[in-house]
């Protein structure tokens, strides 16, 4: 079966993204924080309802519900998902506000994404439909790495520093924090992409709780003939199951990390690394064990 791109299907929908979106093509230390777009939201919310099929769910309420209850009682949360597509946060939002229980609108209110600047500065269309949700945007470190011009490079860590300002008002607020540990989109035949990032570890030190969430199923998959163009992804509906773990407390989870490797031999242990390497475990556990559930409720797409 044949595809249709975002390009493709939802051009129509172009002319009222760019009408409502108002938030800066180009990232500086000043505009870092960027409160959700409702109106763009509410566009993005009809372009899911038009392909999720039935049984999409949220499994692991009694988590997301527990998750909420800490986080009103004054614990900075932080929730660390699977990255399949730019659809995930959305997703996320969207299955949240459905929800029938009395968590769901608020925690979709709480959450607070840690962006990529690229989703700001790829493309017009691409930036006004992330602005949908609040963003914390930062310069991506695999990025910065490699940036050799001097402007650039101070430009990225303005950014950085004054996206670390911003993070300590979100946490202030109560608002909840949501990471993509691999820091990139996953892409089939490419494992590297599932690899956890180093620095994930720098937000599980200044929280206080976490739940993971899975993603099985997306509505939105990377085209393989343009992985890198955000508006050639393919358009497929789907089922959709996203689920939360129990919550976790972050510093035991470390120290249970930390004391798991203390009989290693080896000196050279990078325990920032391995703090994530164990996230992305879990997580990997945690899909397989839903991918069964959504595939009871819906059968696999011929893709």
């Amino acid at each position: 079966m044949a595809y249709l791109s975002i390009r493709e299907r939802y051009s129509y929908l172009f002319s009222d993204l760019a009408r409502l979106s108002h938030e800066a093509g180009i990232i500086d230390d000043h505009n870092v924080y960027q409160e959700a777009n409702a109106e763009t939201r509410a566009i993005l919310y009809k372009v899911i309802a038009e392909n999720l099929h039935d049984g999409s769910c949220l499994e692991g309420r009694e988590h997301f519900a527990e998750f909420l209850q800490q986080l009103k009682a004054g614990k900075h949360g932080l929730i660390l998902a699977e990255h399949y597509s730019n659809m995930d946060l959305p997703l996320l939002c969207y299955l949240l506000e459905q929800d029938k229980g009395d968590f769901g609108k608020e925690i979709a209110a709480r959450i607070v994404a840690i962006s990529g600047k690229k989703l700001n500065e790829e493309n017009p269309m691409i930036k006004a439909w992330a602005e949908g949700f609040s963003r914390i945007v930062i310069y991506p470190s695999r990025s910065l790495a490699s940036v050799t011009d001097p402007e650039e490079l101070a430009r990225g860590r303005k950014i950085n520093l004054a996206a670390t300002r911003a993070l300590s008002t979100v946490r202030r607020n109560g608002q909840s924090v949501l990471v993509f540990p691999s820091g990139t989109r996953y892409r089939p035949g490419k494992p590297e992409t599932k690899h956890g990032v180093r620095e994930t570890d720098s937000y599980l030190r200044i929280f206080d709780i976490m739940i993971l969430v899975s993603i099985n199923g997306s509505i939105l998959r990377i085209c393989e003939d343009e992985p890198d163009n955000m508006l050639a992804d393919l358009v497929v509906p789907d089922t959709v199951v996203m689920a939360a773990s129990p919550v976790m407390y972050c510093k035991q989870f470390r120290e249970e990390v930390n004391a798991s490797l203390a009989s290693s031999s080896s000196e050279a242990i990078d325990l920032k690394q391995k703090h994530v390497d164990r996230i992305m475990e879990l997580l990997a556990l945690q899909h397989e064990q839903y991918e069964k559930i959504r595939l009871s409720k819906a059968p696999p797409l011929l893709i």
